[in-house]
């Protein structure tokens, strides 16, 4: 029996995520990040709970990717996609330009599957999480959708940084993962520096700090990754 306990957290997962699309498709932005942020509780969860009891599985891979596709993939891109719509009206754009985010959620699936097949993803990641991705979007749609429309420009400029998503999803730079071998500060400097630094982020901004998180954590991500490849470029005295 136990054994399925871990399937059955994916398969919340997976609801979250098919919740978060409905949510989406009716302009519910925020009802919308709060279903995906419960898709990255379960999907945090299940594999945590599958290495307790000692029930790792094939299927259980195979069905923690499909429903990472909708919560992390789909979701994410159904959000944008209708807050894009959104602003199309009075502008000379047609009004199929808000299917272009549903990119994200093909470059997403791409990027689920080359984890899968990687083998150098286990203290940290290649490219840009998907969960973190998804909660960027989500958050930045259902906290500052509103201000941010009324910005002439914010049309292109969502979409150039909606392709930036795309590239990050299954680009080859490294991010930092919250995985500790020890709890000390030694070693741990960058991810304990970041996690005290979105202490003050959450306090004042709430669910809206995520995609102040999610950006700051990518800048950290490639600010530590260059400073670690200079030190390593750098000749032994």
């Amino acid at each position: 029996m136990k054994k399925h306990i871990p399937n059955a957290i994916t398969c919340c997962n997976l609801i979250s995520g098919c919740m978060a699309t409905i949510y989406a498709c009716s302009c519910y932005f925020e009802m919308a990040l709060w279903a995906i942020i419960a898709g990255a509780v379960f999907d945090f969860f299940d594999g945590m709970v599958a290495r307790l009891l000692h029930v790792s599985s094939p299927i259980g891979k195979e069905l923690d990717s499909l429903a990472d596709v909708v919560t992390f993939g789909v979701a994410p891109s159904m959000v944008l996609c209708m807050w894009t719509g959104t602003l199309l009206f009075g502008h000379t754009l047609p009004m199929y330009v808000m299917f272009a985010p549903l990119l994200m959620a093909a470059f997403s699936a791409l990027r689920l599957a080359k984890f899968n097949l990687d083998e150098r993803q286990t203290m940290g990641f290649i490219g840009l999480p998907t969960p973190a991705n998804a909660l960027f979007w989500a958050s930045l749609i259902a906290t500052w959708g509103h201000e941010l429309a009324i910005f002439p420009s914010i049309l292109p400029i969502t979409l150039v940084m909606m392709l930036l998503s795309c590239y990050l999803l299954v680009s080859e730079i490294p991010m930092f993962a919250l995985k500790f071998k020890t709890w000390g500060w030694k070693g741990n400097e960058v991810k304990w520096g970041f996690l005290l630094s979105c202490i003050p982020l959450v306090i004042f901004f709430g669910t809206g700090s995520l995609a102040i998180i999610i950006a700051w954590y990518v800048v950290l991500s490639v600010v530590t990754h260059n400073i670690h490849g200079q030190e390593k470029s750098q000749p032994e005295p």
